[in-house]
Protein backbone atom coordinates (compact mmCIF):
# COMPACT_ATOMS: atom_id res chain seq x y z
CA UNK A 1 0.00 0.00 0.00
CA UNK A 2 0.94 3.20 -0.99
CA UNK A 3 1.02 6.74 0.78
CA UNK A 4 -0.72 9.86 -0.45
CA UNK A 5 1.06 11.57 -3.21
CA UNK A 6 3.48 13.74 -1.64
CA UNK A 7 3.39 11.69 1.49
CA UNK A 8 6.58 11.05 3.62
CA UNK A 9 8.35 7.72 2.21
CA UNK A 10 10.14 6.29 4.63
CA UNK A 11 14.16 5.76 2.91
CA UNK A 12 15.54 2.16 2.98
CA UNK A 13 16.54 1.56 6.42
CA UNK A 14 20.44 1.25 6.01
CA UNK A 15 21.17 -1.79 7.07
CA UNK A 16 19.34 -3.63 4.66
CA UNK A 17 21.79 -2.81 2.54
CA UNK A 18 23.78 -5.90 3.37
CA UNK A 19 21.61 -8.36 2.86
CA UNK A 20 23.37 -9.67 -0.20
CA UNK A 21 26.85 -9.43 1.93
CA UNK A 22 25.20 -11.67 3.75
CA UNK A 23 23.96 -13.99 1.59
CA UNK A 24 27.79 -14.21 0.01
CA UNK A 25 29.57 -14.28 3.28
CA UNK A 26 27.22 -17.41 4.51
CA UNK A 27 28.24 -20.00 1.83
CA UNK A 28 31.70 -19.86 3.59
CA UNK A 29 32.46 -22.52 5.73
CA UNK A 30 31.17 -21.54 8.87
CA UNK A 31 28.63 -18.77 7.62
CA UNK A 32 28.99 -15.16 7.90
CA UNK A 33 30.11 -12.59 11.13
CA UNK A 34 28.16 -10.12 11.17
CA UNK A 35 29.63 -7.17 12.82
CA UNK A 36 27.68 -4.20 11.03
CA UNK A 37 25.19 -3.69 13.99
CA UNK A 38 26.38 -3.40 17.53
CA UNK A 39 23.99 -5.61 18.49
CA UNK A 40 25.46 -7.16 21.77
CA UNK A 41 26.27 -11.13 21.25
CA UNK A 42 27.01 -11.71 25.27
CA UNK A 43 24.75 -12.66 28.11
CA UNK A 44 23.87 -10.44 30.58
CA UNK A 45 24.00 -11.01 34.28
CA UNK A 46 22.51 -14.27 35.75
CA UNK A 47 20.58 -11.84 38.79
CA UNK A 48 19.49 -9.72 35.86
CA UNK A 49 17.55 -12.27 34.17
CA UNK A 50 16.67 -13.29 37.50
CA UNK A 51 15.14 -10.42 38.29
CA UNK A 52 13.56 -10.11 35.12
CA UNK A 53 11.51 -13.32 35.43
CA UNK A 54 10.62 -12.95 39.06
CA UNK A 55 9.22 -9.37 39.56
CA UNK A 56 5.71 -10.12 39.32
CA UNK A 57 5.35 -6.46 37.63
CA UNK A 58 3.88 -7.78 34.79
CA UNK A 59 0.60 -7.53 36.20
CA UNK A 60 0.32 -3.44 36.06
CA UNK A 61 1.22 -0.99 34.33
CA UNK A 62 4.72 0.83 35.23
CA UNK A 63 5.38 4.34 36.05
CA UNK A 64 6.61 6.30 32.91
CA UNK A 65 9.10 7.97 34.66
CA UNK A 66 10.42 4.72 36.42
CA UNK A 67 9.68 3.44 39.39
CA UNK A 68 11.84 5.46 42.05
CA UNK A 69 13.83 2.62 42.61
CA UNK A 70 14.45 2.61 39.19
CA UNK A 71 15.73 6.23 38.99
CA UNK A 72 17.56 5.72 42.17
CA UNK A 73 19.86 2.89 40.78
CA UNK A 74 20.68 5.04 37.87
CA UNK A 75 21.33 7.53 39.82
CA UNK A 76 23.57 5.74 42.24
CA UNK A 77 25.50 4.41 39.10
CA UNK A 78 26.33 7.88 37.65
CA UNK A 79 27.55 8.96 41.04
CA UNK A 80 30.05 6.07 41.51
CA UNK A 81 31.00 6.04 37.72
CA UNK A 82 31.09 9.56 36.47
CA UNK A 83 31.54 11.43 39.59
CA UNK A 84 28.07 13.59 39.83
CA UNK A 85 24.93 13.99 41.52
CA UNK A 86 21.74 13.31 40.11
CA UNK A 87 18.07 14.06 42.15
CA UNK A 88 16.69 10.58 41.36
CA UNK A 89 12.98 12.09 42.29
CA UNK A 90 13.04 15.35 39.97
CA UNK A 91 15.57 15.14 37.48
CA UNK A 92 16.00 11.41 35.64
CA UNK A 93 13.18 10.14 33.70
CA UNK A 94 13.05 6.83 32.01
CA UNK A 95 13.03 5.83 28.61
CA UNK A 96 12.54 2.83 26.20
CA UNK A 97 15.93 1.99 25.53
CA UNK A 98 17.52 5.48 23.76
CA UNK A 99 16.71 4.94 20.36
CA UNK A 100 13.20 5.81 20.72
CA UNK A 101 14.45 9.12 22.72
CA UNK A 102 16.85 10.17 20.06
CA UNK A 103 13.95 9.38 17.31
CA UNK A 104 11.11 10.90 19.43
CA UNK A 105 12.87 14.11 21.73
CA UNK A 106 12.67 16.47 18.74
CA UNK A 107 9.00 16.26 18.31
CA UNK A 108 8.62 16.67 21.59
CA UNK A 109 10.59 20.14 21.78
CA UNK A 110 8.74 21.02 18.49
CA UNK A 111 5.59 20.92 20.82
CA UNK A 112 7.43 22.73 23.51
CA UNK A 113 9.15 25.75 21.45
CA UNK A 114 7.33 26.14 18.30
CA UNK A 115 9.09 29.66 17.04
CA UNK A 116 12.17 26.89 16.69
CA UNK A 117 12.58 24.21 14.01
CA UNK A 118 16.33 23.27 13.57
CA UNK A 119 18.34 19.87 15.06
CA UNK A 120 21.99 19.76 14.76
CA UNK A 121 23.82 16.87 15.03
CA UNK A 122 27.13 15.50 14.15
CA UNK A 123 27.64 15.43 10.54
CA UNK A 124 29.38 11.76 11.26
CA UNK A 125 27.04 10.02 13.62
CA UNK A 126 24.32 7.60 14.47
CA UNK A 127 21.44 7.87 11.79
CA UNK A 128 18.39 8.63 14.26
CA UNK A 129 19.76 11.93 14.97
CA UNK A 130 19.17 13.34 11.70
CA UNK A 131 15.83 10.79 11.63
CA UNK A 132 14.16 12.44 14.93
CA UNK A 133 14.57 15.96 13.03
CA UNK A 134 12.88 14.63 9.94
CA UNK A 135 10.34 12.68 11.96
CA UNK A 136 9.28 15.68 13.94
CA UNK A 137 8.86 17.91 10.22
CA UNK A 138 12.73 20.03 11.48
CA UNK A 139 15.61 20.98 10.07
CA UNK A 140 18.28 18.10 10.14
CA UNK A 141 21.78 19.94 10.12
CA UNK A 142 25.04 18.19 10.74
CA UNK A 143 27.56 19.72 12.66
CA UNK A 144 31.09 18.98 10.78
CA UNK A 145 33.68 16.86 13.01
CA UNK A 146 37.51 17.42 12.78
CA UNK A 147 40.13 15.02 12.10
CA UNK A 148 39.63 13.28 15.49
CA UNK A 149 36.11 13.09 14.48
CA UNK A 150 34.46 15.44 17.22
CA UNK A 151 32.32 17.53 16.48
CA UNK A 152 33.47 21.07 15.65
CA UNK A 153 31.52 23.82 17.37
CA UNK A 154 32.88 26.74 15.82
CA UNK A 155 31.22 25.56 12.35
CA UNK A 156 27.99 26.31 13.69
CA UNK A 157 26.27 29.22 11.45
CA UNK A 158 24.76 31.58 13.79
CA UNK A 159 21.87 31.57 12.09
CA UNK A 160 21.10 28.15 12.77
CA UNK A 161 21.68 28.04 16.09
CA UNK A 162 19.40 30.90 16.36
CA UNK A 163 16.46 28.43 15.37
CA UNK A 164 17.99 25.26 17.26
CA UNK A 165 15.46 23.42 19.00
CA UNK A 166 18.31 21.52 20.70
CA UNK A 167 22.24 19.68 19.73
CA UNK A 168 22.75 16.19 20.01
CA UNK A 169 26.60 15.39 20.98
CA UNK A 170 27.92 11.56 21.30
CA UNK A 171 30.71 10.56 23.44
CA UNK A 172 32.07 7.95 22.67
CA UNK A 173 31.21 8.51 19.34
CA UNK A 174 29.28 5.94 17.05
CA UNK A 175 31.27 4.96 14.53
CA UNK A 176 34.37 6.50 14.56
CA UNK A 177 35.38 6.50 18.25
CA UNK A 178 35.45 10.42 19.02
CA UNK A 179 35.26 11.84 22.08
CA UNK A 180 33.71 15.55 22.67
CA UNK A 181 35.12 18.68 24.53
CA UNK A 182 31.59 18.17 26.81
CA UNK A 183 32.10 21.01 29.05
CA UNK A 184 32.48 23.28 25.51
CA UNK A 185 29.40 21.76 24.66
CA UNK A 186 27.18 22.93 27.41
CA UNK A 187 28.58 26.24 27.44
CA UNK A 188 27.96 26.62 23.49
CA UNK A 189 24.31 25.67 24.51
CA UNK A 190 23.89 28.21 27.27
CA UNK A 191 25.17 30.88 25.38
CA UNK A 192 22.76 30.32 22.54
CA UNK A 193 19.93 28.93 24.41
CA UNK A 194 19.97 25.64 23.32
CA UNK A 195 19.53 22.29 25.39
CA UNK A 196 22.41 20.21 24.52
CA UNK A 197 21.33 16.11 24.05
CA UNK A 198 24.50 13.99 25.00
CA UNK A 199 24.45 10.52 24.12
CA UNK A 200 26.64 8.41 26.52
CA UNK A 201 25.58 4.75 26.12
CA UNK A 202 29.32 3.35 25.34
CA UNK A 203 30.86 6.02 28.18
CA UNK A 204 31.43 2.54 30.15
CA UNK A 205 33.89 1.82 27.16
CA UNK A 206 36.21 4.90 27.17
CA UNK A 207 39.73 3.76 26.80
CA UNK A 208 41.17 6.85 26.52
CA UNK A 209 41.36 8.89 29.67
CA UNK A 210 38.18 8.00 32.63
CA UNK A 211 34.66 8.02 31.31
CA UNK A 212 32.72 11.10 31.02
CA UNK A 213 29.38 12.80 30.79
CA UNK A 214 28.62 16.26 30.19
CA UNK A 215 26.41 16.52 33.78
CA UNK A 216 30.54 17.43 34.62
CA UNK A 217 29.88 21.15 34.36
CA UNK A 218 26.25 21.33 35.61
CA UNK A 219 22.68 20.92 34.66
CA UNK A 220 21.41 23.82 33.25
CA UNK A 221 20.10 23.47 29.62
CA UNK A 222 22.11 19.80 29.47
CA UNK A 223 20.88 16.08 29.54
CA UNK A 224 22.57 13.14 29.59
CA UNK A 225 21.26 9.58 28.00
CA UNK A 226 22.32 6.62 28.95
CA UNK A 227 21.48 2.79 27.70
CA UNK A 228 21.61 -0.75 29.41
CA UNK A 229 21.83 -2.22 25.71
CA UNK A 230 25.38 -1.92 25.30
CA UNK A 231 26.86 -1.80 28.79
CA UNK A 232 25.06 -4.36 30.48
CA UNK A 233 23.86 -6.84 26.55
CA UNK A 234 20.08 -5.98 27.17
CA UNK A 235 19.64 -4.66 24.12
CA UNK A 236 16.34 -6.50 23.58
CA UNK A 237 14.75 -5.57 26.98
CA UNK A 238 14.77 -1.26 26.25
CA UNK A 239 15.92 0.15 29.23
CA UNK A 240 17.18 3.72 29.77
CA UNK A 241 17.17 7.10 31.44
CA UNK A 242 17.92 10.52 30.86
CA UNK A 243 19.08 13.27 33.43
CA UNK A 244 19.98 17.02 34.14
CA UNK A 245 17.94 20.09 33.39
CA UNK A 246 14.74 19.82 35.95
CA UNK A 247 12.82 21.72 34.02
CA UNK A 248 13.55 20.08 30.84
CA UNK A 249 13.22 17.07 32.37
CA UNK A 250 9.66 17.43 33.89
CA UNK A 251 8.47 18.38 30.82
CA UNK A 252 9.79 15.67 29.16
CA UNK A 253 8.46 13.33 31.78
CA UNK A 254 4.82 15.11 31.47
CA UNK A 255 4.50 15.05 27.59
CA UNK A 256 6.00 11.52 27.46
CA UNK A 257 3.33 10.07 29.79
CA UNK A 258 0.69 10.52 27.65
CA UNK A 259 2.12 9.23 24.94
CA UNK A 260 2.48 5.69 26.53
CA UNK A 261 6.25 5.84 26.74
CA UNK A 262 6.67 2.83 29.40
CA UNK A 263 9.55 0.90 29.93
CA UNK A 264 7.91 -2.58 31.33
CA UNK A 265 7.75 -3.15 35.02
CA UNK A 266 9.92 -6.59 34.89
CA UNK A 267 12.55 -4.67 32.57
CA UNK A 268 12.73 -1.92 35.17
CA UNK A 269 13.25 -4.50 37.70
CA UNK A 270 15.90 -5.94 35.93
CA UNK A 271 17.18 -3.11 35.68
CA UNK A 272 17.90 -2.23 38.60
CA UNK A 273 19.55 -5.44 39.36
CA UNK A 274 21.50 -4.32 36.33
CA UNK A 275 22.82 -0.69 37.25
CA UNK A 276 23.77 -2.12 40.92
CA UNK A 277 25.90 -4.53 39.25
CA UNK A 278 29.78 -3.50 37.71
CA UNK A 279 31.29 -6.91 37.40
CA UNK A 280 29.88 -7.36 34.28
CA UNK A 281 30.80 -4.39 32.67
CA UNK A 282 34.07 -4.82 33.61
CA UNK A 283 34.54 -8.06 31.95
CA UNK A 284 33.10 -6.38 29.04
CA UNK A 285 35.86 -3.80 28.98
CA UNK A 286 38.25 -6.41 28.88
CA UNK A 287 36.34 -8.67 26.43
CA UNK A 288 35.88 -5.80 23.65
CA UNK A 289 38.84 -4.37 24.12
CA UNK A 290 40.54 -7.92 23.14
CA UNK A 291 38.34 -8.39 20.30
CA UNK A 292 39.36 -4.57 19.50
CA UNK A 293 42.64 -5.87 19.13
CA UNK A 294 42.02 -8.92 17.16
CA UNK A 295 39.93 -6.31 14.65
CA UNK A 296 43.14 -4.48 14.05
CA UNK A 297 44.69 -7.51 12.88
CA UNK A 298 42.21 -8.73 10.92
CA UNK A 299 42.97 -5.52 8.95
CA UNK A 300 46.43 -5.40 8.93
CA UNK A 301 46.55 -8.81 7.57
CA UNK A 302 44.60 -7.15 4.28
CA UNK A 303 47.04 -4.54 4.58
CA UNK A 304 45.00 -1.92 5.77
CA UNK A 305 45.79 0.49 8.74
CA UNK A 306 43.42 0.14 11.41
CA UNK A 307 43.17 2.21 15.16
CA UNK A 308 42.21 1.53 18.52
CA UNK A 309 38.93 4.37 18.80
CA UNK A 310 39.36 6.55 21.85
CA UNK A 311 36.13 4.99 22.81
CA UNK A 312 33.23 2.50 22.31
CA UNK A 313 33.02 -0.71 20.44
CA UNK A 314 33.87 0.22 16.75
CA UNK A 315 36.66 -0.19 14.27
CA UNK A 316 36.35 2.88 12.05
CA UNK A 317 39.11 2.32 8.92
CA UNK A 318 39.90 4.42 5.90
CA UNK A 319 39.23 2.10 2.93
CA UNK A 320 41.39 1.63 0.10
CA UNK A 321 41.40 4.26 -2.69
CA UNK A 322 38.50 5.73 -0.17
CA UNK A 323 36.04 2.77 -2.09
CA UNK A 324 33.90 1.78 1.20
CA UNK A 325 31.50 -0.59 -0.94
CA UNK A 326 34.43 -2.55 -2.55
CA UNK A 327 35.90 -3.23 1.20
CA UNK A 328 32.39 -4.22 2.18
CA UNK A 329 32.14 -6.68 -0.57
CA UNK A 330 35.96 -8.15 -0.23
CA UNK A 331 35.75 -8.56 3.59
CA UNK A 332 32.00 -10.29 3.06
CA UNK A 333 33.46 -12.50 0.12
CA UNK A 334 37.22 -13.61 1.28
CA UNK A 335 36.38 -13.26 5.74
CA UNK A 336 32.46 -13.57 6.04
CA UNK A 337 32.83 -10.58 8.04
CA UNK A 338 30.15 -8.01 7.70
CA UNK A 339 31.19 -4.05 8.11
CA UNK A 340 28.69 -1.12 7.41
CA UNK A 341 29.47 1.43 4.93
CA UNK A 342 30.69 4.74 6.51
CA UNK A 343 28.09 6.93 4.29
CA UNK A 344 25.39 4.74 6.65
CA UNK A 345 26.97 7.49 9.31
CA UNK A 346 26.22 11.04 6.94
CA UNK A 347 28.29 12.06 3.81
CA UNK A 348 30.99 12.94 5.52
CA UNK A 349 31.99 9.39 6.78
CA UNK A 350 32.15 7.85 2.87
CA UNK A 351 34.81 6.32 2.19
CA UNK A 352 35.45 4.63 5.64
CA UNK A 353 33.56 1.66 6.95
CA UNK A 354 32.84 0.39 10.25
CA UNK A 355 33.47 -2.70 12.43
CA UNK A 356 31.48 -3.42 15.41
CA UNK A 357 33.37 -6.04 17.33
CA UNK A 358 30.37 -8.10 19.29
CA UNK A 359 30.96 -11.27 17.43
CA UNK A 360 33.00 -13.99 19.76
CA UNK A 361 36.46 -14.01 19.86
CA UNK A 362 36.60 -16.76 17.92
CA UNK A 363 34.39 -16.10 15.50
CA UNK A 364 36.88 -13.27 14.66
CA UNK A 365 39.80 -15.41 15.38
CA UNK A 366 37.85 -17.43 12.13
CA UNK A 367 37.67 -14.56 9.72
CA UNK A 368 41.68 -13.99 10.42
CA UNK A 369 42.41 -17.31 9.65
CA UNK A 370 40.65 -17.85 6.66
CA UNK A 371 42.97 -15.04 5.43
CA UNK A 372 45.58 -17.66 5.87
Amino acid sequence: MTGAVGGFVPPVYPYDRLDDFRASAAGLEGGAIDCSIGTPFDPPPAAVIEALSTSGAERGYPPSIGTLEYRTAAADWMARQLGVTIDPVTAIGACIGTKEFVAGTPHYLKLRDPSRDTVLYPAVSYPSYAMGATLAGCRAVPVPVDEGWRIDLSAIDQADADRALCLWVNTPGNPAGGLDDLAAAAAWGRANGVPVLSDECYVEFTWDGPARTILSSGSDGVLAVHSLSKRSNLAGTRAGFYAGDVDLVHFLREIRKHGGCLVPGPVQAAAVAAWRDQAHVDEMRRTYHDRLELGIELFARLGIEAHMPQGGFYLWVAAPDGDAWALTKMLAERTGVIVSPGEFYGPQGAGHVRLAVVQPLESLQRAVDRLT
